[in-house]
This record gives structure tokens, sequence and C-alpha cells, in this order.
């Protein structure tokens, strides 16, 4: 069976700095190479894409020498931490942007779901961007009004269907974009980490339509993702990215196993925060450590792990509260706790040195997926000492029968505060 999408030595290269065609001696340079025959000489030029160190060249390379191909009916699942090149690649094959080297090959129309109201205009009503999307992707008006009832009805966006879009919420634009990108008759379905913007129900309903439509319509899938589990469950081949490379590809829970266990690979579990000059206490580093305490960014929901907050006090200070805040994908609020809580509501006087804390979170507490974490530190009337939002991330992973009472079981709704138990060390 012949492949429906193949690709073929595709690489992407961007220039560094203000975007601009370049400099009069690059355009010359490229013009002379050019009339000769000759390769463009500024694709030999650039770094891989690793964010984490200072680049010495204007040109950097998001994508280099991917190969892969893709049978019709097909899931495959695209991994990696950020920057890894997943959502360039996306851009490629939906043709949004071009490749510098390289061939694709597609056969069939794509339906593409890389950001939240992808390919909808504001000013238009829900009914008219299904028209419009339809049109973009190659349908005819009667192929569209065959599906459209589906679409709003899967939607759940009835009663705004004559509402100009720009109106939507985030999560009801995410849900009719994917409604109209699953149903209508493309061959092919490229999805990017939108499915986070949706809420629990919304986001088990699209991962049950893109199992349905692959093995019963036979559409083919290209779904990219950071929760581990959607990626288990609904993709059996899977490919990680690394730097813009492909680093392995195989069957997903083997992908997924070598993702999680190499620490190269997968994102850091300590961030270290830059030193705040004239404060009289300034947080350092943020880790996630497991029971070893060793540094962890990937937990299953049945794991015990703790927050260390590590931070320095250059003068005495008194009566502060260090407290941190998890937050859920969407940025809800979903759990709140303080240092207090261990102290039966007593503040700290802290002296002048380096401290710890460590906040134990219990097993069972938070459902799948990912989470990001805010730190504070702050008196008690909540004038403000050090703060720091979105600080490190998270991801929990394995779904069980077990539903937490607590944590982000109502995400849209409540952050809850739970009594944790903390450490302090003084002069770590």
């Amino acid at each position: 069976m012949s492949a429906i999408i193949k690709v073929s030595n595709i690489s992407k290269q961007y220039r560094l700095g203000q975007v601009g065609t370049g400099t009069i001696s690059h355009d010359l340079n490229r013009w002379w190479h050019r009339i000769r025959g000759k390769e463009d000489p500024f694709l030999k030029i650039g770094e891989e894409n690793d964010r984490t160190k200072k680049s010495n060249s204007d040109y950097a390379w998001a994508l280099r020498d991917i190969n892969f191909e893709v049978q019709q009916g097909e899931v495959l699942g695209i991994i990696g931490r950020n920057g890894a090149g997943k959502s360039t690649l996306l851009k490629i094959l939906s043709r949004t942007t071009a490749p510098t080297t390289g061939q694709i090959k597609i056969k069939g129309r794509v339906a593409s779901l890389l950001e939240v109201g992808t390919g909808f205009h504001p000013e238009m009503t829900g009914r008219e961007n299904i028209y419009l999307n339809g049109a973009i992707l190659g349908m005819t008006r009667s192929e569209i009004k065959r599906k459209f009832d589906e679409i709003v009805y899967f939607a759940g966006v009835e009663r705004y269907i004559d509402t100009p879009v720009k109106r939507y919420s985030s999560g009801m634009y995410v849900r009719l974009a994917f409604a109209v990108a699953a149903h209508l008759e493309s061959e092919i379905l490229i999805v990017d980490e939108v499915l986070a913007v949706g809420d629990a129900e919304f986001q088990k309903k699209c991962l049950s339509k893109m199992s349905d439509v692959s093995k019963g319509e036979g559409k083919t899938i290209l779904f990219v993702s950071h929760t581990m589990p959607s990626v288990k469950q609904l993709c059996k081949k899977s490919i990680l990215l690394n730097k813009g490379s492909v680093e392995i590809e195989g069957l997903t829970l083997e992908v997924i196993n070598y993702y999680l266990e190499n620490k190269s690979i997968a994102p850091e579990g300590k961030v270290v925060i830059p030193k705040q000059e004239d404060s009289d206490l300034f947080f350092t580093a943020v880790s996630i450590l497991n029971e070893k305490e060793v540094d962890l960014v990937v937990i299953t929901n049945e794991d015990v792990f703790y927050v260390q907050t590590s931070f320095i006090v250059s003068r005495d200070i008194k009566n502060v509260e260090i407290s941190i805040c998890f937050k859920n994908s969407n940025g809800i609020s979903v759990f709140f706790s303080s240092i207090s809580d261990s102290l039966h509501g007593k503040v700290i006087d802290f002296k002048k040195g380096h401290y710890n804390t460590t906040t134990k979170i219990r097993d069972n507490f938070l459902l799948p997926g990912l989470y990001s974490i805010d730190i504070y530190a702050h008196h008690r009337n909540h004038i403000n000492v050090d703060s720091h939002k979105d600080v490190i991330k998270f991801s929990i992973i394995d779904i069980s029968s077990y539903m937490a009472p607590y944590g982000n079981a109502a995400p849209d709704f409540t952050c809850v505060l739970e009594t944790c138990q903390w450490r302090l060390i003084e002069n770590v």
C-alpha cells in the first residue's frame, strides 16, 4: 500500500533577529551562486534549534533532514519538548509555510487545526465560517450543507451559530474549529496542541471522534500533543522530535518511554531563577522531585511528588508567607497551598540565609493533564515580596479509573485549598 504522506529530507531554516530580506551582500552572494547553478551558500550556515544555548549564527535550523511515511487510515503521534520543531513540521505539511529543502508528497485534501480558530474570520458568524472553511478545503456547498447539522451538534454551539465568532470564548472557538476540521470530507486531518483549550469532556469527545474517523472513514491523522495519555490512546505509531530532527520513530509506547526516560530530551524538572537585585527575599530555583529527590516533570496520577522552592534572604525580614499555586492547561488555578498550613497558621520571621521549602503532593490528587506552578513570597497583608508565574511546567500521565475528589476535577470553577505537609530547611 502506497503512503498517503511521504516526507523526504525536509529541512526548514530561519534567520534570527529582525525579519527582512537580508543584506545586499547576502543577496548578491545568493544570486551569484544561483546563476551558476550552485546551492544557496547560506543553507550550509546555521545551528541546531537549541533554545538553551546562545547562538553564534544568524541562522537556525527549525527542522533538519526529516523523513517519514504515513499510510492511509494511520494516526501518527508527534511528540517532543517545546521548540523541537513540531508546529513547524505541521505548518509545512499544511502548506502554510514552505520547506527550505526537501520534498513532501500528499495524496488528498488536508484539514488543519494548528491553533484556536485557524481559518476563522472573526467578523463572520459561526455558520458563515463553517461554509468558508469548507470552501477553503475544496468542498462544494452541498457537501458542507450535508454535514452542517452534525458539525453544529458536535461543537455544541447551536445557540450561537449566527453570532460573530469574535464573541466566542476560546473554548467555543476550538469546539467549532475542531468540529469543522473533523467532519468535512478531507482525507488528512492535522491537529496541533489545541485541544488543551477545551474542557475534559470535550477532549474525550475529540479523541473518540478522531479514533472513529481514522478507523471508520479511513482518514489519516497527524496528532501533536504534550499529553502522553492522549497520544498513547489515539496513536499506534509516533515520532519524537529533538532539536529539529527525528530522534526515534516506532510504536507509540516505545517512543513515549524513550522520551520520558531520557533527561537530555525530556523537559527539565528544575528551573533556576535569575538573581533579583536589592530584594530582602528572592527565589533562586524551583524543582519537582520524586520521593528519591530526583528531578522530574512527568508524573503518574498514583505518584507522590514534591515541589521544592529555594530562596535567599539577603536581609532579615518578618511575617512572610511562602505559597504555591497550581494551574491547569487553561490557566485556571486549581490548587493553592502555603507554608502556614503546616504551622497552624503562623507566618515566619526569616533571618539572613539560604532556605529550601518542600511541599508534599499526595497521590491521586491531580487528574492527568498539563500543569504549571506559580510561587509567591508575601506578607499577610498581601504585599508581595517576590513572585514568579508559570515558573515550571509538568505533566500528570496515565489515566486511571480513580477520579480524584479534589484538584482539577472541576477545573473551570474552583481552586482547592489543600492542607499539605511543608518542610523548611535553613542554611542549605
